[in-house]
């Protein structure tokens, strides 16, 4: 009889076990991360609820539309929020972060490692290492990083990081994850706020090293979606995490090329800020840019980027030089050209790094 027509079948034990060991290798950590029973929103907002409390000065980075929304999550909360903002066309650099904390004393540093609103990616592991010799708390929203560059947890110091699997890891978005570090946990715990019996209470779903033979799945995992993020992980096994982190750079650095041979501008200012993960081109004199729908992995901009840019989206199985170029040939038809030399300047660039 086929599993169709036994009825519904729980996640067991082994498959969670196995969901927890392949995002711990995922992030490079010995923890086992929190599984998130929702997209990682859900996860961000709890980590926002379970740290914020009044006492408590949190140094948020604001590079994109997700730090301003966790800036307010917090203030919520009751923290003290100090708040570096700058251009969305532009990321932070550690130097202005360091600058911040010896000036405002914080206990903590929260930041989106990579804006898939924007384009940009932060530079992280500089960034943690200046929150790291001021012995800080950090937050980082890898969500957009995760699968399309590296986030090494216990090597870089973080104390709390999402991540979900809708994007690079080509994976579904419905269920996600957190990671915590010892540091994090007693944070939480300190907090006399932090929820319990919630939807945002990272505390109810600890596993602790002492209920090995208690511990039973939490029933609000998602299944289907839980047993899909198994399957996506294990394709990223298979291929190797170095070569799926390969195909997003080179993705990137073929868009990039590609829409220089067309004339057309990346939004972000700093070409050592372009993220892996899309690539996002300025809408300025010409309109024809500015679409309305998606069209293939080429996507108008979001909330107030909307007019602003456009979103080439090559993360995930589109990491790839077909949908380069058709991406590509879909911004050379918008703007009147002929596809050739973009398409032949993107190709240069990969096949170039083939053969390296």
């Amino acid at each position: 009889m086929s599993q169709q027509h036994q009825g519904f079948v729980p996640l067991t034990l082994s498959e969670h076990d196995r969901l927890t060991e392949l995002l711990a290798r995922l992030l490079y950590t010995k923890e086992a991360p929190v599984i998130i029973p929702g997209e990682a929103i859900l996860g961000i907002e709890a980590i926002a609820a379970g740290i914020s409390a009044p006492g408590r000065r949190i140094l948020n980075v604001v590079t994109g539309p997700y730090g301003d929304i966790f800036g307010k999550w917090l203030e919520r909360g009751g923290a003290e929020v100090i708040e570096i903002k700058v251009s969305f066309d532009e990321v932070a650099t550690a130097e202005t972060v360091a600058a911040a904390i010896d000036q405002y004393k914080p206990v903590a540093l929260s930041f989106v490692h990579a804006e898939s609103v924007t384009g940009g990616t932060n530079p992280t592991e500089e960034i943690l290492k200046a929150a790291r010799n001021a012995n800080l708390i950090t937050i980082v929203d890898s969500v957009s990083a995760i699968g399309a560059e590296p986030v090494r947890f216990d090597e870089w110091g973080i104390d709390f990081v999402t991540i979900g699997a809708q994007k690079a890891l080509a994976g579904p978005n419905g269920v996600s994850a957190v990671g915590i570090s010892p540091r994090g946990w007693e944070f939480i715990t300190s907090n006399e706020r932090a929820p319990r019996n919630s939807i945002l209470s990272l505390l109810d779903l600890r596993r602790s090293s002492d209920d090995k033979d208690t511990f039973r799945v939490p029933a609000n995992i998602p299944v289907l979606e839980a047993r899909a993020l198994i399957e996506a992980l294990e394709r990223i096994e298979e291929e190797g995490l170095a070569t799926v982190h390969r195909r997003h750079r080179l993705a990137s650095s073929s868009t990039i090329a590609g829409l220089k041979a067309l004339g057309l501008e990346p939004w972000q200012v700093n070409e050592a800020n372009y993220a892996p993960l899309n690539t996002t081109v300025r809408i300025s004199r010409d309109r024809s840019l500015d679409i309305a729908q998606p069209i293939g992995i080429v996507a108008p901009g979001d909330g107030a980027m909307l007019h602003q840019l456009l979103r080439i989206n090559h993360y995930g199985a589109n990491a790839s030089l077909h949908s380069v170029e058709q991406a590509l040939t879909t911004l050379a038809e918008l703007t009147g050209q002929d596809p050739a030399a973009a398409i032949a300047a993107g190709r240069s660039v990969w096949e170039g790094a083939d053969e390296r």
